[in-house]
């Protein structure tokens, strides 16, 4: 079939080369249509897509991929990336079950250099990548394209601190859009606004050095004597530059948006053989209206109307909304609660929480930074206060350490509002809440909630705040309350108990629903079950214990990883006490969870009404 458009034409990344100079800027906007077309029906990042469309395209024409490397950091701003390396054809399914990734994955293209769906691992990888080249005498370069918001991580510093060392082939792309998911924040934001302010310096060294080697003989020289001085000059315009101090040859700002000077800046870093940070200047959400007036609202969408960039479908209410509302209701009676976010403000539900309480100094987005958030959230209970850290599932794992050291050994008492806890769908792999249980009930001391509903959910927030105890772990699911079936009213307390069998489900969290969901059935079937409902998971209470005890066969099933799991400490309690029954676990059976819908992820697990169903009909009980 004859092309019809630039993009029709692009099959492999050397086929960017093959295009005019006058060709690129069609290639973007073509690009562009493609990603609003594709998002508005799978959903998925697009605001930080639309930003870095000139760069991608400006990558794969200067560097030569696979040989060269792209290290994309998060990995959220890659889908040019993968509609210029063969992916085309398959882009429809992106986040869809069975589908392309909407992160990076080598197992799907030798152009994904490294697995991102966490940020600020570029560098170190990079690194990691190019010494790996050196040792095997590849000269070829390795790329990290990095967003200023995920500089707010120490693991950025930790990368940059030793690859600046090197004399390898490395580029940092620092791609400034003055966006994280939420605002930046911090120094380093501010830091950058003034480089972006004063780029005189940049042009002032551009222009005396090519005129410097247009003179006869002594040019050279005479750059060289130059060169050593230029720290003065620099100190006098801007206080020295933070990168240069690091090893790095910087060079920007650049304009993110424009193709031709994005090529000339990646030449010239390609021609340096060294370590070189280009500090490229973009628009999150460049082309679409509707995402360059909210970029932060388009970071992460569902399926929207593309003329108005309205969602399809209106959120209601969910579990982070509820959770925001409650702190702030909360913090309104005690002035000792503090929240705390780590770059994900509105995700996690506290933008009423920050809009109010701000001003006073009790709201605070320390950037994309879990592992100080949970130690500032510990200096601040130390001197009295009642630190909340709102934080997902999959993030929190990048704290265990504080959590473990900082928070617990000497009982500082912070709570962790655990979003996104269990299956979270799309994102796959990377973003799955399924390992937080057995992370956190590995803890000395801790105490984790999982409820099930909206009033579940205030109950133990409150409950969490007052208790007598170090960390206090409030886990929830991502998206609105499950649906109880009629006859499974809320009791209050630690659990709900709805007797009627010898043969007993116990579970908590969003799978309450699900289990009494297959009590019906069962009953259906005339096979009558108990079900216990747990909402404080952990530790077990000797009355949960005596009430499991009392049942011949138990079926714990448990929407998280299987090795050090609620259901495994219990089984573990069960022998303790001398249980004779027979007991099954049904959890996740130590894997990663692949991208797909909630409802079709928990189906293929077994964990939906219908699977735990049948798990006690089956042979396993």
């Amino acid at each position: 079939m004859k092309p019809t458009s630039v993009l029709d034409t692009i099959h492999q990344p050397s086929d960017i080369k093959k295009l005019t100079p006058q060709e690129l800027p069609a290639l973007c906007r073509e690009i562009r249509r493609e990603l609003v077309s594709t998002l508005s029906r799978t959903g998925g990042h697009l605001a930080s897509n639309l930003g870095t469309v000139e760069l991608t395209v400006a990558l794969h024409r200067v560097f030569e991929s696979p040989h060269d490397q792209i290290v994309w950091d998060v990995g959220h701003q890659s889908y040019t990336h993968k509609l210029l390396t063969g992916r085309r054809d398959r882009f429809s399914t992106l986040r869809q079950e069975g589908g392309l990734s909407g992160f990076p994955k080598h197992q799907e293209s030798e152009h994904d250099a490294f697995l991102a769906g966490h940020s600020s691992t570029s560098i170190s990888a990079a690194y990691g990548l190019v010494t790996a080249k050196r040792l095997q005498g590849d000269d070829g370069h390795v790329v990290a394209v990095i967003g200023d918001g995920a500089f707010t991580s120490g693991l950025a510093y930790e990368g940059m601190n030793n690859a600046g060392r090197s004399r390898d082939n490395l580029i940092i792309v620092l791609n400034d859009n003055e966006m994280s998911i939420s605002k930046n924040v911090g120094a380093l934001a501010k830091y950058l606004a003034v480089i972006r302010s004063k780029p005189e310096y940049f042009k002032v060294k551009d222009f005396t050095e090519s005129t410097l080697k247009k003179i006869p003989v002594v040019g050279e020289k005479l750059r060289d004597s130059i060169s050593a001085s230029k720290s003065a000059f620099k100190q006098l315009l801007y206080h020295s530059n933070f990168f240069e101090d690091f090893g790095y040859v910087y060079l920007g700002p650049v304009n993110g948006h424009d193709v031709d000077s994005l090529c000339e800046v990646l030449e010239r870093a390609k021609s340096l053989h060294m370590p070189v940070l280009v500090h490229i200047e973009t628009t999150k959400g460049k082309g679409y209206s509707p995402a360059e007036r909210n970029p932060g609202a388009f970071h992460g969408v569902s399926k929207f109307e593309i003329k108005t960039g309205e969602p399809l479908k209106k959120g209601g209410e969910n579990f982070s909304s509820v959770f925001g509302r409650e702190l702030t209701c909360l913090a309104r009676e005690d002035k000792r609660i503090c929240a705390i976010t780590a770059a994900m403000q509105d995700g996690t539900g506290l933008d009423g929480f920050a809009q109010e309480f701000r001003p006073q100094g009790r709201f605070f987005d320390v950037g994309i930074a879990e592992s100080h958030a949970v130690t500032f959230s510990c200096g601040l209970a130390a001197n009295g206060m009642l630190p909340v850290f709102a934080v997902y599932s999959t993030f929190l794992q990048r704290s265990y350490d504080q959590v473990l050291h900082d928070a617990s050994i000497e009982q500082k008492h912070i709570v962790l509002a655990v979003d996104r806890a269990g299956i979270v769908g799309d994102d796959g792999e990377t973003h799955q809440g399924v390992f937080d249980v057995a992370m956190l009930s590995s803890i000395p001391g801790i105490i984790i909630y999982s409820p099930a509903s909206f009033r579940q959910l205030t109950r133990c927030l409150r409950s969490a705040l007052y208790e007598d105890a170090g960390v206090v772990a409030v886990r929830y699911p991502r998206g609105g309350e499950p649906a109880f079936p009629p006859g499974y009213p809320d009791q209050g307390g630690d659990y709900s108990y709805y007797g009627g069998g010898e043969t007993l489900i116990v579970t908590y969290g969003r799978l309450s629903a699900e289990a009494a969901q297959a009590v019906e059935l069962l009953k259906g079937q005339g096979k009558k079950v108990s079900l216990l409902a747990l909402t404080k998971i952990f530790p077990l209470s000797e009355e949960v214990l005596a009430l499991v005890s009392s049942h011949q066969e138990v079926l714990f099933v448990e929407e998280g990883i299987r090795s050090g799991s609620i259901g495994e400490h219990l089984a573990s309690r069960l022998v303790e006490r001398g249980y004779r029954g027979k007991f099954t676990l049904r959890a996740i059976e130590n894997q990663f969870v692949p991208q797909a819908s909630i409802p079709s992820a928990l189906h293929s697990l077994g964990l939906d009404a219908q699977g735990i169903a049948n798990t006690i009909i089956g042979e396993s009980l």
